[in-house]
């Protein structure tokens, strides 16, 4: 009889564990697909909620990744990171999480953590040119503009068509005066896509360091006339104009550039640098106050450039 009883009580409680199992599993991928469909459909609040309840139910490696994505879409890249670094010990061979984190790390601006992700990335898959283009954009984050070369230059050997690599390895070059390689890779680029914005600008700052300065003018102008919104075209522009002491011409581009764009702190800032040159002391202080508000970090800076110019920083009340 004793037997019988533990028998009877013991298939119970297995029973009840099974049943308990099973409810989870299928509220599980309730949740997980609720998710998806929500994603699908626009609705990221909800899908992070669904997500978050079907990762409470169980660590899936596959959720993890759709909701670190989602949380990279909404700008929550500490929430991603630490999906990313989660995912990374669950699965250590996968070369997308880590590809994933580099580029976390990117937006948080943490280079060195950047680096090993990378480094780690790469140790998974030699080949991956991905992989390179991110550890040489670690190096540029850094500072090391021959690592930055050298990564980059891996990454293009291993995937010729990299333009975004060629793209940066170009601007490390010029930042290195080496205009012969860089144009090599501009030409290269330009060949692909002849209306590539930005190596038309490098190449016009190339132009510009070897005093070829109505080529430099051409291109510049040519980037404003495929895209109106390129605020670094209107800034090329308008920096040459004032080296070239056209002050008047200056104001006038960032006074277009401001009407294209009136929260563009940099044209602001530009416009006052050559209103102060042009003898405009209150327009001058004017533009550069408004910089400020629009970009309160550049405030450093100011003090710099206007002794640059010769002036004192009390004559530009208020601003420092």
């Amino acid at each position: 009889m004793p037997n019988f009883f533990k028998s009877f009580f013991s298939g119970k409680s297995e029973t009840s564990e099974s049943e308990k199992q099973k409810n989870n599993q299928k509220n599980f991928e309730i949740f997980k697909y609720d998710g998806l469909r929500a994603q699908r459909m626009g609705r990221s609040d909800y899908a992070v909620k669904c997500f978050t309840e079907a990762l409470a139910i169980e660590e899936d490696f596959e959720t993890m990744g759709y909701l670190s994505q989602l949380y990279i879409q909404m700008g929550e890249t500490e929430k991603a990171r630490t999906l990313l670094e989660k995912m990374a010990v669950i699965e250590p061979d996968m070369t997308n999480t880590f590809l994933a984190l580099a580029n976390v790390c990117y937006v948080q601006e943490d280079y060195e953590a950047m680096e090993e992700a990378a480094n780690k990335a790469i140790a998974i898959e030699e080949g991956n040119a991905v992989a390179y283009f991110l550890l040489g954009k670690a190096c540029k984050g850094q500072d090391d503009d021959l690592m930055t070369i050298a990564h980059l230059t891996k990454a293009i050997s291993l995937k010729d068509d990299f333009i975004e690599a060629r793209l940066m390895r170009a601007q490390a070059l010029v930042k290195m005066h080496q205009y012969k390689e860089a144009m090599e890779d501009i030409d290269t680029i330009l060949a692909q896509d002849q209306e590539e914005e930005t190596a038309i600008l490098l190449r016009g700052k190339v132009e510009e360091s070897n005093q070829q300065e109505e080529k430099a003018e051409a291109d510049y102008k040519l980037v404003t006339e495929i895209n109106p919104f390129n605020e670094q075209a209107y800034l090329y522009l308008g920096q040459l104009f004032i080296n070239q002491k056209k002050l008047s011409e200056a104001i006038s581009l960032f006074d277009e550039a401001i009407e294209l764009t009136p929260n563009f702190a940099e044209a602001y800032k530009e416009r006052g640098r050559a209103k102060l040159l042009n003898g405009d002391k209150d327009g001058s202080v004017k533009d550069m106050k408004k910089s400020l508000e629009l970009n309160p970090k550049d405030g450093s800076s100011f003090n710099g450039e206007f002794k640059n110019l010769g002036t004192k920083p009390e004559t530009l009340p208020g601003i420092f």
